[in-house]
């Protein structure tokens, strides 16, 4: 009898918990179900920074095609069910470390601050985030006869970053 009580008590506080609202965060997509085709044309760029769009963007349309079920058009597209517009409003890069042999810089930051919204064909508003802030550290090369610019490789890794994230939090609607 002690068993059998056990037993339905353990079931009982299984069904409990299985239903507590727990999900693995990017599993879940909360975007409405007609939504098919989804357009991203290049980003603005407001800066002065060579290019920084086109790497976001390419990171995002890679991201949402690799993650997603949703036919991507990296153009504006009339016929797409959404349309994912982003603008790049800022970027700054400010030393972070000095190399006291030389007196140089050793370590650099860029900070790239990204807008994104994204709205449906009749321009309701499905996710908006204005303030995307994103960070990426990467080393000045010391010796002149081994030179190699970091930054772009920097930018390239903060893209992937951001695209990760937007895309996350686009499909869970936070």
């Amino acid at each position: 009898m002690r068993r059998s009580w056990g037993t339905v008590l353990a079931a009982c506080l299984s069904l409990a918990l299985a239903g507590c609202g727990y999900h693995v965060a990017g599993k879940g997509n909360k975007l409405p179900t007609n939504l098919h085709t989804l357009a991203i044309p290049a980003f603005a760029n407001g800066t002065q920074a060579y290019h920084i769009e086109q790497d976001l963007t390419s990171a995002v349309v890679r991201e949402f095609t690799t993650r997603t079920h949703y036919h991507v058009i990296s153009r504006d597209d009339q016929s797409a069910d959404a349309t994912l517009h982003g603008a790049v409003q800022y970027v700054f890069v400010f030393p972070l470390t000095f190399d006291t042999r030389t007196n140089r810089v050793a370590t650099l930051q860029v900070q790239v601050g990204m807008k994104v919204t994204l709205t449906n064909k009749k321009g309701k508003v499905l996710y908006d985030n204005p303030n995307y802030v994103f960070r990426e550290q990467y080393q000045e090369s010391s010796s002149l006869s081994s030179f190699f610019q970091e930054e772009s490789p920097a930018l390239q890794r903060l893209s992937r970053d951001f695209a990760r994230t937007l895309v996350s939090d686009v499909l869970e609607s936070y």
